[in-house]
């Protein structure tokens, strides 16, 4: 089969490698029928992920048709259309059954990585490094699914098109728990840092979860455009102004009820401090950049919330604890727990409530792949977000 693969920084191409099998009585093969890259790939792209090696397939949102499933897999069958949960997830360990789906104790082989740069294992990802277990991901013509019988969705009778669900997958479910860990209550005003596909599809969210105002910070055009638009919400360029200035005027002096990162570790600071980290981590004393955190803990108003979507991967510096301690801030993190949210969110999508497809600006074939990621991480022709269809 035809599979985008890591080859190094910066460097991905479309190879054929060998089809994927039935390993264990609980895994499925599916045919792809859409995957897409997201911005978490461009940390891998960017090099920022460690344990990556040359051949690894890439790609965590996926979809498509069950052409073979292991004989403990019930609740899908061949035929089926399907969207892939991101996370990897047993169903059985402790973490699982309180749905904690990302925190699974058996799903990475490679927990002792994870054990000794976390303290703890995780569940292991698709196509997401050694680190988070090695597995092969979806941005090909196949997929093996481990633990099918808990990481797939079976969409059954609808005429929802692949573009409309496919973000069942992660960004949606990554937005609508990003919202949901701030306890959004009538009349709150809510703050995301980030207009790209998570931050439009946040924005949404935290509407859908009873915010009464959104202000969206970024400093691409189409971006701050489409949140705008699509999203209703206010918006700053942080560029043009001074993003904690900005939020203390707009909400009275007193700052946003909740604020939202989804950013993550390849924020783009300015100034001193974004020097600072850059300098940091070209020398490798820090590996991720937090200027959007920083600002978040600033601008948070006195016991408001701080929820971390955006994905952090080792060491950070100069983060202003002191202040958030004193404010008393509630933080909520982590990877998504996708399971929890799909069949939920699909109900959405079906009632009509929210279409996370106008997120999509680019539809490339698989073998533009290489293509696609340039131009995703370049920021370049006004993209947002990647569809690739194999």
């Amino acid at each position: 089969m035809r599979a985008v693969c890591w080859r190094g920084v910066q460097d991905v191409r479309v190879q054929s490698v060998p089809d994927p099998r039935i390993l264990n009585p609980r895994d499925a093969i599916i045919r792809v029928t859409a995957t897409a890259i997201c911005g978490s790939d461009l940390h891998l792209y960017d090099g920022c992920i460690p344990t990556m090696r040359s051949g690894d397939i890439l790609g965590h949102e996926t979809m498509g048709e069950v052409v073979e499933v292991g004989p403990a897999v019930k609740n899908v069958a061949v035929g089926d259309r399907v969207v892939a949960s991101f996370p990897i997830s047993c169903g059985h360990c402790w973490y699982c059954e309180q749905t904690l789906f990302s925190l699974c104790d058996n799903s990475n082989p490679n927990a002792p990585m994870t054990e000794k740069l976390y303290g703890a294992a995780t569940a292991g990802i698709y196509g997401f490094s050694h680190l988070m277990g090695g597995y092969a991901g979806g941005q090909a013509e196949y997929l093996r699914v481990p633990f099918a019988d808990v990481g797939l969705l079976k969409l059954g009778e609808t005429n929802l098109s692949d573009e409309q669900v496919l973000f069942l997958s992660d960004i949606l479910p990554t937005a609508y728990m990003a919202a949901e860990n701030c306890s959004i209550r009538p009349g709150d005003t809510v703050a995301v840092w980030g207009c790209g596909p998570v931050g439009q599809l946040t924005i949404k969210c935290a509407y859908l979860l009873g915010a009464e105002r959104v202000i969206a910070i970024d400093e691409q055009p189409e971006r701050l455009a489409m949140a705008r638009q699509h999203g209703k919400a206010d918006t700053i360029d942080h560029l043009q102004q001074d993003t904690l200035e900005a939020l203390a005027e707009m909400t009275g002096g007193r700052g946003p009820d909740a604020c939202i990162d989804a950013v993550g570790m390849e924020a783009h600071g300015t100034g001193i401090m974004g020097l600072y980290d850059r300098t940091k981590q070209a020398v490798y004393l820090e590996t991720d950049r937090p200027n959007v955190l920083r600002e978040a803990i600033h601008a948070c108003r006195k016991g408001g919330t701080v929820s971390v979507p955006g994905v952090y991967g080792g060491y950070i510096d100069k983060v202003p604890i002191g202040a958030a301690f004193n404010k008393g801030l509630t933080f909520k993190m982590g990877q998504t727990h996708v399971q929890r949210y799909m069949q939920p969110l699909l109900d959405r999508i079906n009632a009509g409530e929210i279409d996370p497809s106008f997120i999509i600006t680019h539809r490339l074939n698989l073998d533009d792949a290489a293509a696609g990621y340039r131009t995703f991480q370049q920021k370049a022709d006004g993209c947002i977000k990647v569809v690739l269809k194999p």
